[in-house]
């Protein structure tokens, strides 16, 4: 593989401007827009109906809306191995939905769309306290994983550093979380457990491109202590770089035709898997290369200037 001679270090500051101009606009953009979250950490109900051809999801809605009076939100998709449509509507709230709503709906919907039959397949409730509870589960398992992260990159990495290389694989770790939680705010999506599985994702395939280049500084250092730590930094980067893309380009490439395929059939469920994922692989790379790296190598040489100091 070719390698290049680009001055990551030194170009440190222009790339942490980029991730914190585009997480500002990932807040701006939560402010704006809100967080929604979905019924298994909000609480509510959803009914999933069956429907022997395709129906527009606003339609649906508008419908479901005036026979019940209450507000919802409707997702179609294809079941790919039978070919049947399906539609899913969800209710935000505590209230459930009964029997009777169930198929005064269906009924209603039958008779709305005339060629088309809707039947019940499927229908749940989630109270709202333990949507919190589940939510906040969530949550400490998210912060129990980051600790134990911490700690073993803190162990591995200990001869040139192992708490910088812990602390600022974390930093890059949570850059990227940042980045895909506002995908799912810009493009209007639910907090879900799609969310949960993407995060998952991200943290594992991200720190392991961390990992690999923190290796590669760790033998730079063993082998050319005297050219100094930017040096080494700047060489490991250029020397992991064009893996790094290649890497992420082809997991790019795959998830964009899971994307486009699951897109053409409605398959809405793996369209907000891939959608973030993409932009998550993305964030992942950039991160490992121009976030971690440069971060490890200020406070390595913060710590340094101390000892001389002192």
């Amino acid at each position: 593989m070719k390698n290049f001679n680009i001055d990551f270090f030194g170009k440190k500051k222009t790339f942490f401007t980029i991730s914190l101009v585009l997480i500002a606009v990932g807040l701006i953009c939560n402010i704006f827009f809100g967080t929604k979250l979905d019924v298994q950490f909000a609480g509510g109900a959803f009914i999933k109906y069956s429907v022997d051809g395709e129906v527009q999801q606003e339609e649906v809605e508008a419908i479901v809306e005036e026979t019940l009076g209450r507000e919802c939100s409707v997702a179609t998709n294809t079941i790919i191995g039978t070919g049947e449509d399906q539609v899913t509507v969800t209710f935000a709230g505590n209230e459930s939905i009964t029997l009777e709503n169930q198929e005064a709906i269906a009924e209603v919907l039958s008779a709305k769309f005339a060629d088309r039959t809707f039947k019940v397949v499927e229908s749940s409730s989630v109270d709202a306290s333990m949507g919190a509870k589940f939510f906040q589960k969530c949550i400490v398992c998210f912060i129990i994983t980051v600790i134990f992260l911490l700690i073993y990159i803190t162990l591995r990495f200990k001869k040139i550093g192992g708490l910088a290389a812990g602390v600022t694989a974390i930093v890059a770790l949570v850059h990227d979380v940042l980045i895909v939680y506002f995908v799912f705010i810009i493009c209007r999506m639910n907090i879900n457990d799609i969310f949960i599985a993407v995060i998952l994702t991200i943290i594992g395939y991200s720190l392991n491109d961390t990992i690999v280049i923190f290796d590669r500084i760790r033998e730079n250092e063993r082998l050319h202590k005297k050219d100094g730590l930017e040096a080494i930094i700047n060489m490991s980067l250029n020397q992991t770089m064009t893996r790094s893309i290649i890497t992420s380009a082809t997991t790019f490439a795959v998830l964009l035709v899971v994307y486009i395929v699951a897109l053409v059939y409605g398959l809405t469920t793996v369209t907000s898997f891939a959608l973030p994922m993409m932009v998550g692989v993305v964030a992942g790379c950039y991160s490992s290369l121009v976030i971690a790296a440069p971060l490890f190598g200020m406070w390595q040489l913060k710590q340094a200037e101390k000892k001389a100091n002192a």
